[in-house]
């Protein structure tokens, strides 16, 4: 056991994963609370579609691909709480709009010019490899940037999750703190498409949430159970990953699982130890 741990953390891209990918899991959990409660926690899934979108189009014009997507897909969040304020268009199918309009310019990008080969493959379902040390500069930049959000803003942000009108009447610029959090999520998303892929990535918002309100019955202690659950099924995933040759963000996805159906069981033995 600790034989395997000292030759895991040997190799250099091993520990820029285990880095990079515990700092987007810790951002994509503390995002993604707010996001779930809001009923709009599948913004990860479009905005990973745009993602692949926009990496397929750095990949056709060989340009740096986060240069690429990150700008993109911020572009593409706030246009998505643009379209969310608009009636006409209701949150889900705004989301559903931009993600397969996204997801079928990058096919056709592709097919036009590249074709399906390995750096696509594995921004579609991630690689380990993937990681690069500037993935961890801006890995650690976009964890302090969300920790900081959530420690100085912590009562706007709780004010505008269960009750943005009333928010907005108090005076809390309501705006600005859904597109902060647009943008940030944006660029967790990006980052994780590197490791879990664009089909996988929306999993770190969702889950962790999901997972703690199982239990957890205030806004504070799901923030907490939600990061602390989402680190640890994302460092148990890739040790798996790497001990048995399984892809990385399936095991990660399925280490989430695993805590769900955990939390989930505890609820139940909690809820009938009260009825009792």
């Amino acid at each position: 056991m600790i034989d395997t741990i000292i030759e895991m953390f040997s190799y250099p891209f091993m520990v820029r994963a285990f880095v990079a990918g515990a700092l987007v899991a810790l951002c994509s959990a503390l995002l993604g609370v707010s996001l779930v409660l809001k009923r709009y926690s599948m913004i990860g899934d479009g905005l990973s579609h745009v993602g692949f979108g926009a990496l397929a189009v750095a990949a056709a014009l060989n340009v740096a691909p986060l240069a690429v997507a990150i700008p993109v897909v911020i572009i593409a969040a706030v246009l998505l709480l643009r379209i969310k304020g608009n009636s006409r268009i209701k949150g889900d199918a705004a989301i559903a709009l931009i993600s397969t309009s996204s997801l079928a310019v990058g096919v056709m990008v592709i097919s036009m010019t590249t074709g399906m080969n390995t750096d696509v493959y594995n921004y579609m379902f991630g690689s380990i490899l993937a990681m690069s040390s500037g993935d961890v500069w801006l890995s650690v930049i976009l964890a302090v940037v969300v920790l900081l959000l959530f420690l100085l803003f912590y009562n706007k942000i709780f004010a505008i999750t269960f009750d943005e009108t009333f928010a907005l009447a108090t005076g809390v610029r309501a705006e600005f703190y859904n597109t902060m959090t647009a943008v940030l999520t944006a660029v967790t998303i990006v980052l994780g498409m590197r490791m879990m892929g664009a089909l996988l990535i929306s999993s770190l918002i969702i889950f962790p949430a999901l997972t703690s309100m199982r239990v957890c019955r205030t806004f504070k202690s799901v923030i907490f159970h939600s990061a602390v659950i989402s680190v640890v099924c994302l460092i148990i995933g890739i040790s798996v990953s790497y001990v048995w040759a399984t892809p990385a963000g399936a095991s990660v996805v399925m280490t989430n699982i695993v805590a769900l159906l955990l939390y989930s069981a505890v609820s139940v033995l909690r809820n009938r130890s009260r009825q009792a």
